[in-house]
């Protein structure tokens, strides 16, 4: 009589790996839903977005921040902070739980995807972590211990297409997809501000995960459709984020691991780590103090300065030191806004005063400001806004932080007429003229100019758009959204972010980032400017890849083709023809495949001024809205 062996729990993912690289799986029917990643729709406005992900500290190789950083590709003090633990206390012990923040993007993903649950062409929401292959690594390992099942090996295969599982080269650079989503609107309007990416366990039950999380379990069950599977990624809705409970570790742990070597080294031990802690208690005192003096002066010189008030900006009992770390060197330059001051300013961030995604008018000391309400992301933005100061960039007045969940505000000047994408792109608007089109043109090169010229290290803005470009009262441009600017030039980057239709061959392809990206986005926006068209149409033709050719031939084709081009609200306006095929031609010179030979923003803004319909002083303060309209 034979003896039945149950198999142990611990092989059971094994297996399942195993079988699903068998030659007879692979024409299997569909993985189960989020076994490839979560879709996600790839015009949704909310992305890229904050996100976090609940991760456990897990032996032998996670249990310090140092080693977790690393692997997500974040600092120490951005784990520490949401997950409550105080740096530079980096030491953790098994399962300890930690908030890692992920910045979270929809990525389109094409390819051989038939037995997967997605279909050939889709897009996924995740976080780009880039890993590079050591020694022994495999996707499965990777996948459910490192990383500890927020993404899985099935969803890396997807992401990594040209490479081969089972035979990975050392040194290699891999995506792993960690799975996050951003809160679409609906679910931002009922106050879920993150969604934390969470692996469900065993034990867990919606009831307990909500109580973990201080969410609830309605809105659990809403976000993920009520599918709750051990070792699967759900996300928990959150208005702000949880406070977490961290094990006690105390110097006695230390001392206890060590008495088999006896008791004299281990009272030893303990007080050469008491000393230290001492010496560390003292220094962050010293080093609170003095941060709370630099804040206090910094706050003074506002009121007497400006008259604003900067009561109520930080919350009774909150650790200001915490919230306003980053951006400590910004609040000499800039007014600290109390939250409840914005909120008066935008009736409680009322929806009648919103202006487009998460922009919002509002009257504060009697005029117009632009108030961008975020989540807590907002450091490297503050830090690259402080260093310019430009004519046609939009400028930032102040900041707020609000004490209870942690969000960002940004506080600009208000640009009265609103982006250059409606202008163009909606029929209710009055059609612009080609001379005000060309001021806009040159307005926008000036500006890119600046902060590619000027600056040090340079500027990459990365997000150049016609609904980035904001027209003020005499239609003078001026480049907005500083959100994804980068410091520094030609880096490379494994996270892809910007808007489909602008993006630059090089940087779609290899993450490359460089002022010539601008350039590129540039030339789309100037062919908007001339054909009135979208950088996107509705069947998804990019509107780059249509003037390919378009200035070959002779004199008569290519003014056929280019008329055909133009929009025709410009059509009959006397003497522009020339003026569109100079400019046209500047285009179509951004948007060279090679960026090396894309010409610099110089050279651009100086061709654009040589336009022979450019004939009013380049000192003339602007237009009114009323001289703009197509004649």
């Amino acid at each position: 009589m034979r003896t039945k062996h149950s198999l142990p729990l611990s092989l059971l993912p094994l297996l399942l790996f195993l079988l699903s690289h068998s030659p007879t799986s692979q024409a299997q029917e569909q993985l189960p839903d989020g076994t490839t990643g979560y879709t996600c729709p790839a015009n949704e406005s909310t992305y890229p977005c904050q996100a976090y992900a609940f991760y456990r500290a897990s032996a032998p190789n996670f249990l310090d921040l140092g080693s977790i950083g690393d692997l997500f590709q974040v600092s120490r003090v951005q784990i520490s902070n949401p997950s409550n633990i105080t740096y530079p206390n980096t030491t953790l012990v098994p399962d300890q739980p930690l908030l890692v923040p992920l910045t979270c993007s929809c990525n389109s993903v094409t390819g051989n995807l038939t037995a997967t649950s997605l279909p050939n062409t889709s897009s996924i929401s995740y976080a780009n972590i880039s890993y590079i292959i050591k020694g022994g690594d495999t996707f499965y390992q990777l996948s459910a211990f490192s990383f500890r099942n927020l993404t899985t090996y099935q969803s890396v295969e997807v992401v990594n297409p040209t490479l081969v599982a089972t035979n990975l080269s050392i040194g290699v650079t891999t995506i792993f997809p960690v799975f996050c989503k951003c809160p679409n609107r609906t679910q931002l309007g009922n106050q879920a501000n993150y969604l934390i990416s969470y692996v469900i366990q065993p034990e867990d039950n919606v009831t307990s995960v909500a109580s973990l999380f201080g969410s609830t379990a309605e809105s659990i069950t809403e976000v993920n459709g009520g599918v709750f599977d051990p070792f699967t990624t759900i996300f928990i809705p959150v208005s702000r984020l949880p406070v977490l409970t961290q094990p006690s570790v105390t110097p006695s742990t230390s001392i206890g691991r060590k008495e088999d070597k006896g008791k004299v080294i281990g009272l030893g031990i303990g007080l050469g780590i008491c000393g230290a802690l001492l010496g560390l208690v003292v220094g962050l005192w010293v080093y609170r103090e003095k941060k709370w003096k630099k804040r206090e002066l910094g706050r003074k010189r506002d009121e007497e300065g400006k008259g604003g008030k900067v009561k109520g900006a930080f919350g009774k009992g909150v650790d200001l030191n915490l919230l306003v770390s980053d951006v400590s060197d910004c609040l000499d330059k800039y007014r600290v806004y109390g939250i409840e001051e914005l909120r008066e300013a935008t009736d409680g961030f009322d929806k009648n005063w919103l202006i487009h995604g998460s922009v919002y008018k509002g009257y504060i000391g009697g005029g117009l400001h632009a108030i961008k309400r975020m989540k807590w992301n907002a450091c490297e933005e503050l830090k690259i806004l402080q260093k310019v100061n430009h004519g046609n960039l939009v400028k930032l007045e102040g900041f707020c932080i609000d004490p209870e969940d942690g969000n960002c505000y940004l506080v600009y000047e208000y640009v009265e007429n609103g982006s250059l994408s409606s202008w163009l792109h909606d029929k209710k608007t009055d059609k612009l003229s080609w001379k005000a089109r060309l001021r806009i043109g040159i307005d926008v090169a000036n500006g890119l100019q600046y902060i590619h010229e000027h600056t040090r290290p340079r500027v990459v803005h990365k997000d150049i758009k016609s609904s980035n470009i904001l027209l003020d009262s005499t239609m003078r441009a001026k480049i907005a959204n500083f959100g994804l600017a980068k410091s520094g030039h030609n880096a490379i980057t494994m996270h892809i972010v910007g808007t489909q239709g602008y993006l630059a061959p090089e940087y779609l392809s290899d993450g490359v980032v460089s002022t010539k990206m601008d350039v590129f986005s540039f030339g789309v926006v100037l062919l908007e400017l001339i054909s009135g068209r979208e950088a996107i149409d509705k069947d998804g033709k990019l509107l780059w890849k249509a003037v390919d050719g378009i200035l070959e031939g002779n004199e008569e084709t290519k003014e056929k083709r280019v008329k055909d081009f133009m929009d025709g609200a410009i059509l009959g306006e006397a003497s522009s023809m020339e003026s569109v095929l100079n400019v046209l031609a500047v285009a179509i010179s951004c948007l060279h495949r090679d960026p090396s030979k894309r010409p610099g923003m110089v050279d651009i803004v100086y061709a654009l001024c040589k336009s022979d319909e450019f004939v009013f002083d380049v000192s003339e303060e602007g237009l009114s809205p009323s001289q703009v309209a197509a004649r």
